[in-house]
């Protein structure tokens, strides 16, 4: 049995009930939503060649995998729920980790669990031939399902991860074949212009943020089995096989559509089906593309109940979130306010803003996580450590370079957007000198 938060000792504490699968899964459910399906049109028009459009996606994928390289190690050291707040919280002090959760409640993790659960009402929509006029009841509806499920502990949360994982790898997996076999692009119509730097960088951006996601894993470290070794091997095999699926759906895409084609598109899987099975194949995605929505909702949800329990049991949040359900061993209360404050940003609407206004902060969190990296291999020197990443500190110090370039690009194109994205993480400041002084909530 294990803590079920460093912060507080209880006599409920996570099982370690995942093994490796499990885990995997995780690492493929938390990257692949629905980006693959749509992406690669945005980043066809900021390319001059397939050539070009399959470059930014193995540099994407590379630099994703080193992002998975480190987290991996940072894993295999502190194999409790919590991920990336407890890294900080023990690398840099307790106000930058909450800084970090507050992050994660208030935009990135609620958010994008009200946005994709939208995208998924609308996307199971199509595939049965309605037409959702007002998803939102129908994406707080898929909240509270979610909600409820989970509510039933990690196995449980992990059975229906597992099924749809698999389900939206079968979706990919047939995408690539059909793409493959019916192939038929028309030959490009001028020669390929020389690589642009600048519009280069723009079509990495939209690329690695379809390879985010893999820290999931970590967020549920607590629950996984023999995690020294069973993080680093979910977290290496689940990108290589993401990488290995977008670069292949992207082929597929260009095989079928061309260059010139899949630049034009606002939907290219759903074009892809369509030229080949007519409208029927452009339903049949959609419901693949339903699933891998409903898929990243799920574990958005498992990972984020798990910080937010850990920020519980540390003071620094609800004391009731940082308690176990005595059964099943899940973070129910952390789940019920996930749910409560999510389903509000999906019946407001406000969550695509919100999301925009997220990004820079999104970012540095992961480059303050990263950066936790050089504090274990210096304060923790002599901790034996079953996985290290390799090439230390080339990668890491590599990754935290992309991380500075995205954001400074992203201020630079979104100044208003990265503004209101700072105020919000400031605003974590007062709030948390204010929820320390107050009485035992």
């Amino acid at each position: 049995m294990s803590e079920a938060g460093t912060g507080t000792q209880q006599t409920v504490g996570y099982a370690r009930r995942l093994n490796a699968w499990d885990a995997s899964m995780v690492v493929v459910g938390g990257v692949i939503g629905s980006g693959i399906f749509l992406t690669p049109a945005a980043i066809a028009r900021h390319t001059g060649s397939g050539g070009e459009q399959m470059l930014a996606w193995a540099i994407g994928g590379a630099i994703a995998l080193i992002g998975a390289l480190c987290y991996a190690e940072l894993g295999a050291r502190r194999p409790t729920a919590g991920g990336g707040y407890v890294y900080l919280r023990e690398a840099f002090g307790l106000i930058v980790a909450f800084v970090y959760g507050w992050n994660l409640l208030v935009v990135n993790h609620s958010g994008a669990l009200a946005a994709v659960a939208t995208v998924f009402v609308q996307y199971a929509g199509a595939a049965f031939g309605v037409t959702v006029a007002d998803p939102r009841p129908y994406a707080v509806g898929t909240i509270v399902f979610l909600t409820g499920i989970n509510w039933f502990g990690i196995r449980a949360g992990s059975l229906a991860q597992n099924i749809l994982t698999v389900l939206k790898l079968a979706a990919i997996a047939a995408l690539i074949v059909i793409g493959l076999i019916a192939r038929g692009a028309p030959p490009p119509s001028a020669a390929p212009a020389p690589i642009n730097a600048f519009a280069f960088g723009g079509a990495l951006m939209p690329v690695l943020f379809s390879y985010g996601g893999w820290y999931y894993v970590n967020d549920i470290a607590g629950e996984v089995r023999e995690p020294q070794r069973t993080i680093p091997r979910a977290l290496v095999f689940g990108m290589l096989l993401v990488a290995a699926c977008y670069l292949l759906a992207n082929f597929s895409y260009l095989a079928v559509l061309g260059h010139e084609g899949l630049a034009s598109s606002m939907a290219p899987a759903a074009d892809l089906m369509r030229r080949v099975f007519g409208e029927a194949g452009a339903r049949l995605i959609a419901a693949g593309i339903a699933i891998s929505t409903l898929g990243f909702c799920n574990i958005s949800m498992i990972g984020a109940a798990r910080v937010f329990q850990v920020m519980g049991a540390d003071g620094v949040f609800f004391r009731s979130a940082g308690r176990l359900h005595p059964r099943w061993r899940s973070p129910n209360i952390a789940l019920v306010l996930l749910a409560v404050w999510a389903c509000g940003l999906a019946l407001t609407g406000t969550f695509d803003q919100l999301l925009n206004y997220s990004t820079v902060g999104d970012w540095l969190g992961m480059a303050a996580v990263i950066a936790t990296l050089f504090w274990y291999r210096r304060a923790r020197a002599a901790e034996p450590v079953t996985f290290r990443a390799p090439w230390y500190p080339v990668l890491p110090l590599l990754f935290l370079a992309v991380v500075l370039w995205i954001v400074g690009v992203t201020i630079w194109q979104h100044p208003a957007d990265a503004g209101m994205g700072a105020l919000i993480t400031l605003a974590g400041l007062p709030v948390y000198f204010i929820w320390r002084r107050l009485p035992a909530r």
